[in-house]
């Protein structure tokens, strides 16, 4: 797997931290804030639907009985006056003094037209009243003149009540009724305290006769202008119910009785009074364009509003008491704290959002940062720097991770870099693998006497300087290794074995074999400034030749031990020969040997010369070897074998 697809599977992440705690506490808080006001809304909005039904309906209740107990009290007097008036017994100023008292007892009551079935009639008047309203007495006259209909459903027995506001520009209302006498009356009484009584708030009450003439009204303009509801749905609905009184939710055009959003709201009527002429052609005309094309459409412009609708019947003047309350209005209270409710909610929400994004922040940082530590390990930097040190999981998480790359850092170190990072990556697979490769041997000349001058010089402290010089020397030359792509693969004393193109390869064996005479040219580069800054005869830092022996071919590559213990390493017949090849540097007054095989491959990129060839150990004919001179067209630097030897100071014997 390349680096670049290791780092995309890193970063590729799906769904953040910060986006799951912002989904799950959105999703706590809008599913119990949702409960909440749901249930909450629920139940505020039953409860107030009660009491505006059981309001609106007493409200209903209250105007139809001071209704009737005004049209009762006004029928009992007046039928007591036209009894008093219809006596024979009574004198004429007696009479006048009796109607005095009675105006004076009912000043509602404008006039009483009394009118026998024999033809006769009487007109009283209540001339102060009159006068005091600017109403013409001959203009009282002439409308009972004209209310022969009326009288005819009087004789009949019917009481009926008429609005005669049309004919006076005041509020007044026409009662009809028979009486026992044999005759018919008709009285005018002044209704504005009937209509001053028919408001509540927002509850608005108003009165109808059978044949559908508003009587009484708040708004008394519409009462003047003589209007007639029967041809609204809500009122025939009314006037064809059996029921005496009711009370029912009525959608519907309420006409003059619209509801109050609508009647009060001056702004949105004005905008719509404006723009309804630039509007309604295009409403119209994609209303007739979705026709066309065969699709239902229910594009409405009528202004539709719900009312709680209670009526009662009054036998006293055959009239209906009608008490409405706008929907809307009734559940402005529920709507406004639903509102404020999903306002709070959303506050909450962006607030908890934010709040969440700040947590989550602190809490992927970190996680990144293991990320970003996690990824440099897996590219061979075992060392990433971490500065996380939160009392937290995430702390704990940091520290153990801290001690886990510092394992790994050590692990490194006893073992090859790159082996490491692939382990680490999980690209090393059990079992074995044939591979092309090229093999490298070194080991230090004369190693045994000078390991035994740090212990005769120093004694105890022998051992500790030995190795430091040794450190000093394995440095350098593992950098030459590492430095052309080869593989480390173990440090036997003072040998050192690696090999190209197993691990690492430069794509080809000749390269491969290429790059391992690259190292050794540097590692003998190496080792030559770095003898001359050794002091000659110095027992703790003495100087150091080394042989290398190498070699081509297929060997076996894979992990060799236990559970407990494993190595990566490569056996075969070709390892053997390397190392063997590399024992016949000093005897044949070279430091750097070359197989047959592996000058075959790039014999013709360095500067070589054959030297006597050699018997090993598992072949029956001596084997060609190559000293290694330089690089074929490098003009600096030992040009054959002989100046090898005088530049590097090897002596035949």
């Amino acid at each position: 797997m390349s680096k670049e697809k290791i780092q995309r599977n890193i970063e590729k992440i799906r769904f953040s931290i910060g986006a799951k705690l912002i989904l799950i506490i959105s999703f706590i808080i809008i599913v119990s804030f949702g409960i909440v006001i749901f249930f909450g809304f629920r139940h505020a909005h039953t409860d107030v639907r009660k009491n505006a039904e059981a309001v609106n309906m007493e409200i209903n209740r209250i105007s139809s009985l001071e209704t009737e107990s005004v049209f009762t009290r006004l029928k009992s007097s007046s039928k007591l006056l036209i009894q008093s008036v219809s006596s024979s017994g009574l004198q004429r100023a007696a009479i006048q003094d009796f109607n005095n008292f009675f105006f004076s007892e009912n000043p509602q009551i404008l006039a009483v037209f009394i009118k026998s079935r024999s033809g006769e009639s009487q007109l009283l008047l209540n001339s102060q009243t009159l006068s005091l309203r600017g109403i013409d007495e001959r203009a009282v006259e002439l409308y009972f003149a004209n209310q022969a209909g009326a009288f005819a459903r009087a004789e009949r027995g019917e009481t009926l009540l008429r609005n005669a506001s049309l004919q006076f520009s005041r509020p007044i209302l026409a009662l009809f009724f028979p009486c026992q006498t044999g005759t018919e009356a008709g009285i005018l009484i002044s209704s504005e305290n009937i209509n001053s009584n028919f408001s509540y708030g927002i509850n608005k009450s108003f009165m109808i006769n059978s044949d559908g003439d508003l009587l009484a009204y708040a708004d008394f303009s519409f009462v003047r202008e003589g209007s007639n509801v029967a041809s609204l749905d809500f009122i025939r609905t009314i006037l064809e119910s059996r029921d005496n009184r009711g009370q029912k939710l009525f959608e519907s055009d309420f006409g003059i009785f619209e509801s109050a959003s609508l009647q009060n709201n001056d702004i949105i009527l004005n905008v719509w009074e404006r723009l309804s002429p630039q509007i309604m052609p295009l409403v119209k005309s994609f209303s007739n364009v979705l026709a066309g094309a065969g699709i239902q459409n229910n594009l409405s412009v009528e202004k539709k509003a719900r009312q709680y609708i209670a009526f009662t019947k009054l036998n006293a003047a055959n009239v209906i008491v009608i008490t409405s309350v706008d929907y809307n209005r009734a559940f402005d209270g529920v709507y406004s704290s639903l509102r404020y409710g999903i306002c709070f909610a959303v506050i909450i929400l962006l607030v908890s959002i934010i709040l969440m994004a700040i947590i989550s922040k602190s809490l992927s940082t970190p996680l990144k940062s293991l990320a970003a530590a996690s990824r440099q390990i897996e590219e061979g930097n075992f060392n990433p720097q971490l500065k996380y040190n939160s009392p937290d999981e995430i702390g704990v998480l940091t520290s153990d991770f801290k001690k886990m790359s510092c394992a790994l850092n050590n692990l490194a170190m006893f073992t090859n870099r790159e082996i490491a990072v692939k382990a680490v990556r999980g690209e090393i697979k059990p079992g074995g693998m044939p591979k092309q490769c090229t093999v490298l041997f070194t080991d230090i000349h004369e190693f045994a006497a000078k390991s035994g001058n740090f212990s005769r010089y120093f004694g105890n402290d022998g051992s500790d300087k030995m190795i430091n010089w040794l450190n000093h020397y394995y440095k350098d030359m593992i950098e030459c290794v590492e430095k052309t792509n080869g593989v480390v693969d173990k440090l036997i004393g003072d040998a050192l074995m690696a090999h190209w193109g197993t691990l690492l390869s430069g794509g080809s064996p000749r390269k491969d074999a290429f790059a391992c005479i690259k190292a050794a040219l540097m590692m003998r580069k190496t080792l030559y400034y770095m003898n001359r800054e050794r002091k000659k005869g110095d027992p703790a830092n003495p100087m150091i030749r080394f042989g290398c022996g190498i070699n081509s071919g297929i060997v076996t590559a894979g992990q060799l031990g236990s559970e407990k213990h494993m190595e990566y390493t490569v056996i075969g017949e070709p390892v053997n020969l390397a190392a063997q090849i590399g024992s016949f540097a000093n005897p044949l007054g070279a430091d750097i040997l070359i197989s047959e095989d592996t000058w075959n491959l790039v014999g013709d990129k360095f500067r070589t010369e054959e030297v006597p060839s050699v018997t090993v150990k598992g072949r029956e004919k001596p084997v060609r070897v190559f000293a290694v001179i330089n690089f074929l067209r490098e003009p600096k630097g030992p040009q054959n074998l002989e100046e090898v030897r005088t530049l590097l100071g090897i002596e035949m014997n």
